[in-house]
């Protein structure tokens, strides 16, 4: 049996996937449902669901509630990652990853700095 991958392996394992790739270049403007990603991919809703989670799991992808005008619900799914850097040290391989901010999380910076 192999060691789990580090944390930074998993990453580029995973962005390695030219499914993830396209996910997230087409939720990085707009969100998406599953269904679009699917057709984007040219993949089974069963496969983007399975990288919608693992993408999920990174915190490179947040999940929207939306309405239909007939009253279901359904998910759409927006980008977080706004950067990856990958850099090669004496010491191995580090990865930085720049998120966008979540608005709740805007919301509560600009309150603090506000209140002071």
């Amino acid at each position: 049996m192999e060691p789990a991958a580090e944390p930074d392996e998993e990453l580029l394992t995973l962005l390695d996937d030219e499914n993830v790739r396209t996910i997230l270049v087409e939720t990085r403007e707009e969100s998406q449902s599953v269904e679009a990603l699917s057709n984007c991919c040219g993949a089974d809703d069963s496969t983007v669901y399975r990288l919608v989670d693992r993408l999920q799991d990174r915190n490179l992808l947040i999940a929207h509630q939306e309405l239909d005008p007939d009253g279901h619900h359904y998910k759409t799914y927006s980008a977080r990652l706004e950067r990856v850097e990958i850099e090669f040290t004496n010491s191995g391989v580090e990865i930085d990853v720049d998120r966008r901010e979540l608005p709740s999380d805007r919301f509560t910076r600009l309150y603090e700095e506000f209140t002071g």
